[in-house]
């Protein structure tokens, strides 16, 4: 395993900034997700780990070993691409040897290493099918097992499960992070689909338009996001603008918005906005509730359902609040659903719910 050192690390291609002053640290047998919208850098970061790219400046460093300039053979990263990258012509066994032979093991050593990878991604006695007789879920773990073989100080996986279905993603999520976690192994994944991320990663850095935006872990993220982006993009959420009146007790704040009065909590403890200044409240879907205990006046939403969608483990509403705004709320393990209709009902949320963000 290996920590990782990234300082104001910069590249354009053409005059088109790609990654903008990226500092980052990423510890030993961390396995930490790039997570953003296609666009954002997290590939191009990737690939500079990797040593596929060089930035135009700043310092990579695997642990004291400045590396920036070295190139990708010598760096002990075993890759893992989006596509698989297997050469149909060749065995898996072949496939899985690719990179031992090129650092000129003996072959009783490759033979022995390949056994021994096919065995971790659990596909043993494999060795001498072709590419083309396996599922996509198998050659997902031959392509681990390529990447695991050369026993890399960092593990490096570009959205490595998005060709597969659902099951086989839910399937993989689990399997990568064993093998990293029993194998110590600092992993660094790329990916857009935050439930990947939420429910793999150590930390997450959330990334857009090729500067970092917050670096947490996951809970810290879908809690406390540091903006709107952030936000919107690690899961869905309810947005509601509104100005702040003043300080209501410790870590809490009266907040106007056109939905009537709110209690929120600011996203940082060591924020304490103004009277006056505007703010955008953030509420989960899963956060808002019909009936509950209600806080005073603040933090009630009373309107029509809109639309209800039942999905078995929860259901999905849209509630008519206002002239305009439509806030969409799940309700989980329900035992009936209420139906589009113009009677009122009253959703609620608790204070640690409805968090305050900057404008």
């Amino acid at each position: 395993m290996v920590a990782i050192r990234i300082t104001a690390l910069n590249k354009s291609f053409g005059t088109t900034p790609a990654l903008r002053n990226i500092d980052l640290a990423i510890e030993h047998g961390e396995l930490f997700f790039l997570l953003g919208p296609s666009g954002c850098g997290k590939t191009t970061l990737l690939r500079h780990i990797a040593g596929f790219y060089q930035p135009d400046s700043g310092t990579i460093r695997f642990d004291a070993e400045d590396v920036t300039r070295l190139p990708a053979f010598r760096r002990d990263t075993g890759m893992m691409f989006q596509s698989y990258a297997l050469w149909p012509h060749l065995s898996v066994a072949e496939n899985i040897a690719f990179g031992l032979e090129e650092r000129k093991l003996p072959k009783p050593e490759i033979r022995a290493r390949v056994e021994e990878a096919l065995a971790l991604v659990q596909l043993p006695g494999l060795g001498e099918r072709r590419i083309q007789q396996l599922s996509g879920g198998q050659q997902q773990r031959i392509a681990l097992a390529r990447a695991l073989v050369v026993r890399p100080k960092c593990l490096l996986l570009d959205e490595p499960l998005s060709n597969l279905d659902a099951k086989l993603r839910l399937d993989m999520r689990t399997e990568i992070r064993r093998i990293c976690k029993e194998f110590g192994l600092t992993g660094i994944y790329v990916t857009h689909d935050r439930e990947e991320a939420l429910s793999m990663a150590d930390r997450m850095a959330v990334m857009e338009a090729g500067e970092i935006r917050q670096i947490g872990a996951p809970l810290e993220a879908y809690r406390n996001p540091a903006g709107r982006m952030v936000a919107d993009f690690i899961g869905e959420t309810n947005f509601i603008e509104g100005r702040v009146l003043a300080p209501d007790g410790p870590g809490r704040f009266r907040v106007d918005t056109a939905l009537g009065p709110c209690l929120a909590r600011p996203n940082r403890d060591d924020w304490t906005p103004a009277p006056d200044s505007a703010v955008v409240l953030s509420i989960r879907p899963e956060a808002l509730a019909f009936g509950g205990v209600a806080d005073g006046d603040a933090n009630r939403f009373p309107g029509r359902i809109a639309d209800s969608v039942y999905l078995g483990a929860s259901v999905q509403y849209r509630l008519r609040a206002g002239e305009s705004i439509l806030l969409k709320i799940t309700a989980q393990n329900p035992k009936t659903v209420l139906q589009p209709s113009e009677a009122s009902v009253t959703a609620f949320a608790a204070v640690e719910d409805v968090v305050m963000l900057p404008a």
